[in-house]
């Protein structure tokens, strides 16, 4: 009788997903409108999905909006439930508790990134979003691109100018949906006021919106991947990873790598199991190797392990590699019925795709 393989649940896995499947269990969804500059019409938008919600009969409140002046956007406002603000001190903030104790399906908060008057229960409105969330109601929000706090120093380059309020990238990451406010960059400038962003910077502050948009949508994967308990290493974005040894020449694959990662928008890892009893040159050919691929900017990593192969294929899968990229010497003492070990790691590199570069001596 055949028999049948089981494989053992890794249990670091099954922690995360029982961890992910408790958090989401009573919490309410987020769902942000992202604009990659201001007066791209994200608050509309947002608020137009209040409306569509409040037509599909589900009970939607504003919890905090920008008075801008548009006039189109007030009618719009003015169909909507408003929890008014409290004050507090010398300025006003948020009501949770007004919100809590109405209990709405949907809250609407625009500006996440307000910081709260002293005195408040949390020093900044995301944090009231949170509290929020841990209780059940479902939030739609909306926020700029230049109040995201890893994404501040990117922005100031382009514009020369820097948000005094910010919000963690981590919060946007928790979103359950995230959708980018995609607006020409041309149209923005017609209808933005006199000496406001160029043309040119809101193009650059665009593609940073798509990057970090897409940076975003990789972590919902992953939570998604997490929940169902999938394994497979496909992701939005090509995530390569380029293994080498001290033994080998390594510049060829690495510029090849670099080129590939800058031509798909993606990230780059380095990674080396670490040898014993390596020979002086073999180390000083190593540390050159790697001070090279963090200078192409690859994220490097040292990995140990018993069996160099398996370290690897489980450091690509736990990453969610697309690509990997591998060095492969010929060489004559493999015995016939003993696989080679970049063999044995094309054959298990299952939804990844491999790229073989014949090695010489080390360089």
């Amino acid at each position: 009788m055949a028999s049948k393989e089981f494989c053992r649940p890794d249990p670091d896995q099954l922690l995360r997903r029982i961890q992910t499947e408790e958090s989401g269990a009573a919490r309410g969804r987020l769902k942000i409108f992202l604009g990659y500059a201001p007066r791209v019409g994200k608050s509309m938008r947002m608020f137009e999905e209040g409306l569509r919600r409040m037509q599909r009969g589900q009970d939607v409140v504003a919890g905090a909006i920008q008075l801008s002046g548009s006039r189109e956007l007030e009618d719009v406002m003015h169909k909507i439930e408003c929890v008014p603000p409290l004050r507090v001190g010398d300025g006003e903030s948020m009501d949770v508790d007004a919100i809590l104790g109405r209990a709405p399906q949907v809250c609407l908060i625009d500006e996440l990134a307000r910081e709260n008057p002293a005195g408040s229960r949390h020093a900044n409105r995301w944090q009231d979003v949170e509290e929020l969330r841990a209780a059940g109601v479902n939030v739609v929000g909306a926020i700029n691109l230049q109040y995201v706090c890893e994404q501040q120093d990117a922005v100031e380059r382009i514009t020369g100018k820097r948000a005094a309020n910010s919000v963690p990238a981590a919060f946007v990451k928790s979103a359950d949906e995230l959708v980018m406010v995609d607006v020409p960059a041309d149209e923005v400038s017609r209808h933005s006021q006199r000496g406001s962003l160029q043309p040119e910077q809101l193009s650059q502050l665009r593609e940073l919106a798509l990057l970090f948009a897409a940076e975003v949508v990789e972590e919902q994967l992953q939570r998604y991947m997490e929940e169902h308990g999938i394994r497979q290493s496909w992701g939005t974005q090509e995530r390569i990873l380029v293994c080498i040894t001290p033994r080998s020449s390594a510049r060829a694959m690495l510029d090849s790598a670099a080129r590939a990662t800058q031509r798909f928008h993606g990230q780059m890892f380095v990674v080396y199991v670490k040898q014993p009893d390596l020979l002086r040159e073999q180390e000083e050919t190593l540390e050159a190797n790697l001070r090279y691929a963090r200078q192409l900017g690859a994220e490097v990593r040292l990995l140990e392990g018993a069996d160099p192969i398996a370290t690897i294929l489980a450091f690509a899968r736990e990453e969610r590699m697309t690509q990997l990229f591998i060095g492969h010497t010929q060489r004559a003492k493999w015995k016939f019925w003993t696989p080679a070990p970049v063999d044995r790691l094309i054959a298990a590199a299952e939804g990844m795709d491999v790229r073989l570069f014949p090695q010489t001596a080390a360089t």
